[in-house]
């Protein structure tokens, strides 16, 4: 069998729109692990309040913030210092907020990176030194301790006449590895018997799909109770740890439900491969209206009496209704490529495009959720 060389391209074209084909669903694929979250597996906030020390004269004002003074007097009488007697004045101290997260098996000795935030009226944090400073879990008690040298990260700088400069915000840095881990959180993975995955987009066939996917590599141990959980059971002979190591990498394609998101702000339009529209008709058009103001003179004619010029305000209005757009035509069940290419040929602007897309909607030809921001 001979080929003609016009026959080539189009052979090779045919060829690389099967191979597109048939690499589509294994590219859309997702493993489990990146689309659920499992549960207890998850960081914890901490926050403590402490005291920023060694800052050049850019720290809080001890008289308009008194519990920056009262925790400089306290932090002293514990290293034995008394200066209730004698008022400190001084702008290098700051009152902070400390703030981190302590990571899921985070073990004592661990180190964890804080962020300080200044509560007073401190102009800067940049070089001052954190003093040591417990962290505290929502349940009340200290899981690790902060200290060190604040990095702000940003520049800021003033003149004599009151101009000042900034970059960043320097009344807020990160202290890198600046928290030592003091307890865990006492959760234990390996004695559990059922564990539940949460879906981060809760789905009814997204979570089937999950459930028929575990079951099919192990037998009997996913169910799922809702669109959002899909509880598993180690096989016998398992511990929950390596089980869920071999799940998290089991692949499936994620479902979802038909959906355009409109940032109007913005003017972004965002919409989903289910998108469907039935049989409509649009067209779209723009109408300007022009309005020209101008002045002209007039003038008695010659040898007349009694005349005088006068200057006469003139009007030119003029309407220009853009033509050439005819009605872009979507036939039932168009997907969504069909109906950026139709909305496309009218060249129509984002901005149009969300009045046209809610339009469809209102007309009922539409189908999808159309979800606005």
């Amino acid at each position: 069998m001979r080929l003609s060389l016009r026959a080539v391209p189009a052979l090779l074209l045919a060829i690389s729109l099967a191979a597109g084909l048939c690499a589509g669903p294994a590219a859309a694929k997702s493993r489990i692990k990146d689309i659920v979250e499992f549960e207890g597996v998850r960081a914890n906030q901490l926050v403590g309040y402490g005291i920023v020390v060694g800052l050049n004269g850019t720290g809080d004002a001890l008289r308009n913030a008194p519990f920056t003074q009262q925790s400089l007097q306290s932090a002293l009488e514990r290293l034995g210092v008394n200066t209730r007697s004698a008022t400190p004045n001084t702008k290098d101290v700051a009152a902070v907020m400390v703030t981190a997260n302590l990571p899921p098996f985070s073990a004592p000795g661990a180190k964890i990176d804080v962020t300080v935030s200044a509560i007073g009226d401190a102009k800067s944090l940049l070089g001052g030194t954190l003093l040591m400073t417990p962290l505290y879990g929502a349940d009340g008690q200290v899981y690790s301790v902060a200290q060190g040298t604040v990095q702000t990260g940003s520049i800021s700088a003033s003149g004599a006449s009151g101009s000042t400069i900034s970059k960043g915000v320097p009344t807020a840095g990160r202290i890198a590895g600046g928290g030592n881990v003091e307890k865990d959180t006492g959760f234990q993975l390996a004695s559990m018997t059922t564990l539940r995955l949460t879906l981060r987009n809760p789905d009814f066939t997204t979570a089937q799909r999950i459930a028929d996917v575990i079951n099919g590599r192990f037998p009997g141990t996913a169910q799922m109770q809702n669109p959002t959980i899909v509880a598993i059971r180690p096989p016998t002979g398992q511990d929950m740890v390596s089980f869920v190591s071999q799940v998290e990498n089991l692949a499936i394609e994620p479902d979802a439900p038909a959906k355009v998101v409109i940032d109007e702000v913005a003017g972004v339009i965002v919409m989903g491969e289910n998108v469907r529209v039935s049989t409509v008709a649009i067209q779209q058009g723009n109408l300007t209206i022009t309005v020209r103001e101008s002045s002209q003179v007039s003038q008695p004619t010659p040898f007349s009496r009694g005349g005088t010029t006068a200057i006469v305000p003139q009007s030119d209005i003029s309407v220009d209704e853009e033509k050439g757009k005819k009605f872009v035509t979507l036939r039932s069940g168009a997907s969504l490529s069909s109906m950026v290419a139709g909305l496309n040929a009218l060249g129509v602007t984002p901005r149009d495009m969300i009045s046209i897309l809610q339009s469809i909607k209102t007309a009922g030809a539409l189908q999808a959720e159309i979800q606005v921001q």
